[in-house]
């Protein structure tokens, strides 16, 4: 399987910008895996596709503002510094712009002091552990002086860092949002707990390695980055209990689904529990829990994309994002959405 199979041409103006004033209008295309019928839709339609006994299940992770602007105190040249993850209280693994003078022992300052960092070593790819010092609350600083950690394809500055943020949002450690969730106002998540839906949360802290490129031809020897999960018991036994009287597993975004996959056993029982997870899902995986999923659409020949061929048959996805550009629907984070479904018969 080539990586190039998973190619689409994309025009560079339908990939979105800015989030749109109300969360839950944006646009929903609907694809039966079965079939590959699509229908068009608006987002808080989805409501008409939920049934009584279902289980959505949301990442309840949050994104921390994790860009630092700092400079070097003895030279006053300007550093980028961009949290990937938590290694140990105050040491962070980083990536550091411009990073070939991040040696071990430079220090590095930002907000005139506030925040200090000590760069300790130099690990894989590249990346800087970074060892702050400050008085106070860490969050409490980053909040301050962080910006939120946009992909590289949005270029306009947000205005409001709550929009790159689910409505839900509850543990922080994420350095990318789970967009999916982004279409979600309280409003709705209320109407689908009225219609008989249950609501369960994992966590899953996004890192950005879900935006690095496939840089091999075949596909199964690209290396999946690692990311952080937990799931609580109380969920864990909500999401089983669904699945064994028969309700579907509504996956909320490819975060949800990596989750569920990852803590599930051959038999189809979900475990509760933390730990690291590098699943890779592409077309032949067997799905052991989830039967539906609600994404965004993906950049061409990344995992994700993979992965939701993996759900719908790549031939399906394809055609799907061709229509979606012909109708003009907006790509990515702060995109439009799909529903991948699955009818009971």
């Amino acid at each position: 399987m080539k990586t190039a199979d998973f190619y689409y041409d994309l025009p560079q103006e339908l990939i979105a910008q800015d989030p749109l004033e109300d969360r839950s209008s944006s646009r929903l295309m609907v694809l039966d895996k079965e079939s590959g019928e699509l229908q068009h839709r608006v987002f808080k339609d989805i409501l008409e596709y939920l049934q009584p006994g279902d289980c959505l299940v949301i990442n309840n992770t949050k994104v921390i503002p994790a860009r630092l602007y700092g400079v070097k105190p003895d030279t006053g040249a300007k550093i980028e510094v961009l949290l990937l993850k938590r290694r140990e209280n105050d040491v962070w693994e980083t990536l550091v712009k411009p990073g070939k003078k991040a040696r071990p022992g430079m220090k590095i300052s930002f907000g005139e002091g506030l925040l200090m960092g000590e760069v300790l070593d130099v690990v894989e790819e590249g990346n800087r552990l970074i060892k702050f010092t400050y008085e106070g609350i860490f969050e409490e600083i980053l909040d301050q002086l962080g910006q939120m950690p946009l992909p590289p394809y949005i270029t306009h500055q947000l205005k409001d860092k709550n929009r790159y943020q689910t409505v839900y949002a509850k543990h922080e450690g994420s350095a990318a949002a789970p967009t999916a969730g982004l279409h979600f106002t309280p409003e709705l998540l209320k109407q689908i707990e009225d219609k008989g839906v249950k609501i369960a949360h994992v966590t899953l802290h996004v890192g950005l390695g879900t935006f690095r490129p496939v840089k091999v031809e075949d596909v199964t020897e690209h290396h999946m980055h690692s990311e952080f999960y937990m799931i609580e018991e109380s969920q864990a036994e909500l999401i089983n209990e669904t699945k064994k009287n028969g309700g579907r597993i509504i996956s909320v975004g490819t975060t949800s689904c990596r989750t569920l996959e990852s803590a599930t056993d051959e038999q189809g029982i979900l475990h509760a529990g933390s730990g690291w997870t590098e699943i890779f899902i592409y077309p032949g995986y067997q799905f052991r829990l989830i039967d539906c999923l609600i994404t965004n659409f993906h950049l061409p020949e990344s995992t994700l994309l993979m992965l939701v061929s993996a759900l719908a048959g790549k031939e399906k996805i394809m055609a799907a994002y061709e229509e979606a550009v012909k109708e003009r629907y907006r790509f990515f984070s702060f995109g439009d959405a799909m529903f991948i479904k699955e009818d009971r018969k």
